[in-house]
This record gives structure tokens, sequence and C-alpha cells, in this order.
């Protein structure tokens, strides 16, 4: 038996529940993995929600790393023993032990902790291909981030800026503007209170940017449109504050001929090949301290309830993890 959190219904943090169940014999194509730490991301509460709708009941979590206590008959690229690290669907994390597809995992290399590793992975991986993939920037160009304080935002300014980047961040309060400095941000922005657009026009000398990244969703659409030059590419990848949900075509992309994406990872990483390609690139970052990782805080999985309200109250400022 194992200890797994689960929601029957959706609504606040009260709904998680831990549960014991037996978890039973890997797949042929499965591992068995015993779960060391979980990785906490905004999208959790989206699903707890029912923003992004489960189908219930169901567990929770996206991200882990652990030890591989069994394989199934058909894997041949990992052993029992192996310290691996996931971040995806199926969804489940929040687990001391479960059964995982093996081709979504990847082995963890020497000189990265099993807790970077469970914090890095769905944040890591978004960066990667938000960077390379969906926008793929080159050195010298001028990028918006919003949220740049957040478990995302720290990872993203490092790597945007060891790529060469000029990077204006936006945060939500003031205590958080020296955390972004710290990660690499040229100018950062208290949104809350100030006017980010005439920021961002006055230093990009009334150009605006060639792209904006943007995790906030519903209270920075209008004003991130504004911030972008013609052509450029609105990166909607998160709901923070509400998912956008009116596009006028007339009205936001036609004015300045702009593209609009919501990417989403699944649609990155669809083979362990491709998975393998950004892991590699995300752990090369962390191991040449090219991106620095320091965890923010750790939960006991008894305390899921209140890692759950320490994230949507905006108390979290960095990765953080789940230990089972």
């Amino acid at each position: 038996m194992a200890r797994v959190v689960k929601i029957e219904k959706n609504g606040g943090p009260e709904v998680l529940q831990i549960e014991n169940v037996k978890i039973g014999e890997p797949g042929p194509n499965d591992v068995l993995i015993e779960t060391k730490a979980i990785g906490l991301n905004y999208i959790d509460t989206y699903h707890r929600s029912g923003l992004y709708p489960l189908s219930l009941p169901s567990g929770i979590g996206v991200e882990a790393s652990g030890i591989i206590k069994k394989i199934g008959a058909k894997v041949k690229d990992l052993n029992v023993g192996d310290n691996i690290a996931y971040g995806g669907a199926p969804i489940g994390s929040y687990a001391e032990e479960r059964i995982y597809p093996a081709d979504k995992v990847v082995k963890i290399p020497d000189g990265i902790s099993l807790e970077i590793a469970a914090s890095i992975m769905t944040k890591g991986l978004t960066v990667y291909y938000l960077l390379y993939k969906t926008y793929p920037v080159k050195a010298n160009d001028t990028v918006l981030f919003h949220a740049a304080a957040g478990g995302v935002g720290q990872i993203f300014c490092q790597w945007a800026k060891g790529l060469g980047c000029k990077v204006i961040g936006t945060v939500g309060s003031d205590e958080k503007i020296s955390v972004a400095k710290k990660n690499g941000c040229d100018l950062v922005i208290n949104y809350s209170k100030e006017n980010f657009v005439e920021k961002v026009m006055n230093f990009t000398k009334g150009n605006g940017v060639p792209v904006v990244y943007d995790g906030v969703g519903a209270k920075t659409f209008e004003d991130s449109i504004a911030c972008l030059k013609n052509t450029g590419m609105m990166v909607s990848f998160g709901n923070a504050s509400g998912p956008v949900k009116n596009i006028d075509v007339k009205k936001h992309i036609m004015p300045k001929s702009l593209f609009f994406t919501r990417p989403t990872g699944g649609h990155y990483f669809t083979n362990k090949n491709l998975l393998n390609e950004g892991a590699e690139k995300l752990f090369e970052q962390i191991k040449f301290g090219r991106v620095k990782i320091k965890i923010f805080d750790k939960y006991k999985l008894d305390n899921v309830i209140q890692s759950h309200k320490d994230l949507e109250a905006r108390k979290i400022i960095g990765p953080a993890i789940i230990i089972p």
C-alpha cells in the first residue's frame, strides 16, 4: 500500500485527500517508481479546481523524481535502482509510489539531486520549449516575461539571459523585484502599480518587443498585446489570473499582424527522443551553473492542503516540492 493524494470533486485545497492505495505491478512498458520528491506547480491548482478538467476521481500532480523499483518486461533502457524524473501526463505524481510509462521518464545525471530534478522537470522543460521551439530567441532579442519571480520565471530569466537576450520581467509585488533582478532581468516592473506598457516602450525606444511570454493570463493580456512590435508573437502559456477568454482578431491581431499561440508541453515532447533532447539541454544548464536552482520551500505530503493554499496566495517564490 502507498499513500496517494486524490480528488473526488473539484474545489479548493480542502478537496485534496490522502488515501492508501494498492499500486500493483508495472505493465510491460511501464516502471514502478518510489517517489522521493514531488514538484509543486500552479497547474496542479487548475486540475484541482476544474479549470483544466480531469475525469474524477483522480490523482493529482504532474512531476516528480524517484528511484525505479520494478521495470516492465519490454523496458530496455532503464534499470531497477535508476534515479529518474518526469514531468507531464498521466496525472498523479502526488504519491509515495506509482506506475508510470517508461518512455516518459528521463534518467537524472550525476551531480543533480533528486530534489532539484523534481522541482525543474515541468518548469524547466516549459522554459526549454518556450525559448527553443515556441519562439526561438536570438541573441540581443528583448523579451517580456510575466511573473518573473515565480518558479518558471526564475528559470526562464536565467536561461534567456545566458542566451544573450535582454529580459524585461514583471512581478506582482515590490518584494519580488530583487528576486527577478537576481535572476537576470534587465528591467523589472511591478505590474500591480506601474504601467508596464509605458515602461516597456520606453525601454525599447518605442519599438516594442518581438515576443511576450505570458503565464498570468486575463490580467495582462490586453497590455501585453500593446507591448508587441509589428509581426510579434504573443505566447500565452498560463492562467494565473484567469484564462484569456476573448481574442478579437480585428482588435488584437490584425493591427500589427501579430501571432498568437497557446503552447502545451505535450505537443512538443511527443516521443522519447524529443523528451531526452529537452531534458539534456535543461540538465546541462543546471550542471554547468548557467541556471541556479534554490528550493524555496518543502512540504510533507500530510501538508498538501497547505501547500496549495500557499501556492494560490502567491507565498511561494520559486521552486517548491513535496516530500512523501
